[in-house]
């Protein structure tokens, strides 16, 4: 399996017409698979849904995520953005590049950091886009570590040391059920030198990353006081390859009773995960076994 974690998006009724968006703005993107809810034996609250697309799997560059098309309950927000590198080393244009995916990005959006020169980068910004998605568009040192084209990026709450804490629990966990996960670069606070954030708590991160099952991740601790922390509006589903794995991400990820439902957990971080077979759009696709889903927490895949 060459992508074991897949981020997933919830849009509010626009999954297709986001997915669209995205591989107009994106010059390296394909769609990959439509799955769609049941036309019957849905509960209540999805009969509107019944034959709609239920969920798309697309590639933006590097990475394979998915668009959940389901009700108004959630949306994405900043504390999980795709950090977008654009390597000179690779692309002779990157910039120009970087530039023409800014302004598809922000068309209909919100700059949270504008673009331009910053001491970690000569070319970069962040972006809220139409449907909530956050983006950060960076041009990279072509002298530095290779890093995937586009990186999921965890941002923790400000005044705790919850990134490298998150870090060490999840490459763990991770490594001791997939293997080939680790943490990767720190650069705490504390070394920046910048004089607005030297008296924030010993150990909080500017920026790290690291590896689960292969794949890069990156966090940071966010430097002041923000009004969002994370949701299921953009969750991290685990495709795994039978029942033992997913009993054993299960125990340590899910710490939320309440927020258990159809595989979703939520983890110590508040971060919210999907544990769900490999197989699980062809139990998706039999409303039997789509309704039995629903009405389990876990999943067990003998059940369905």
């Amino acid at each position: 399996m060459s992508q074991r974690i897949v981020p997933s998006l919830w849009f509010d009724h626009t999954g297709r017409e986001a997915v669209d968006f995205y591989l107009s703005a994106f010059p390296d993107a394909a769609e990959l698979s439509v799955m769609r809810y049941p036309t019957q034996d849905l509960p209540d609250f999805q009969t509107d849904f019944a034959g709609d697309v239920l969920e798309i799997r697309f590639r933006l560059a590097d990475l394979e995520l998915s668009a959940i098309n389901a009700g108004s309950e959630f949306r994405p927000n900043p504390s999980i953005s795709f950090l977008a590198n654009f390597d000179p080393s690779r692309d002779d244009a990157a910039t120009t590049h970087l530039d023409e995916l800014w302004a598809s990005l922000t068309e209909g959006g919100e700059v949270r950091m504008e673009l331009g020169a910053y001491p970690f980068s000569p070319h970069y910004g962040w972006v809220e886009d139409r449907y909530g998605v956050n983006w950060q568009l960076m041009l990279t040192d072509p002298h530095g570590d290779p890093r995937p084209v586009i990186t999921p990026s965890l941002m923790f709450p400000f005044g705790d040391t919850r990134a490298s804490q998150a870090a060490d629990l999840y490459t763990g966990l991770f490594d001791a059920v997939f293997g080939d996960s680790a943490v990767g670069n720190r650069a705490p606070y504390s070394a920046m030198g910048d004089p607005d954030t030297k008296d924030l708590p010993k150990g909080m991160l500017a920026y790290s990353d690291f590896t689960l099952a292969g794949q890069w991740f990156a966090a940071m601790d966010s430097g002041v006081s923000q009004d969002f922390t994370f949701t299921e509006g953009l969750s991290l589903i685990v495709e795994c390859d039978d029942q033992i794995q997913i009993d054993r991400l299960w125990d340590t990820l899910s710490t939320v009773p309440e927020s258990e439902v159809c595989g979703w957990c939520k983890d110590p971080f508040g971060v919210s995960w999907q544990i769900t077979p490999a197989t699980m759009p062809d139990y998706a696709a039999d409303p039997q076994a789509y309704r039995r889903m629903l009405g389990m927490k876990k999943i067990i895949i003998d059940d369905l």
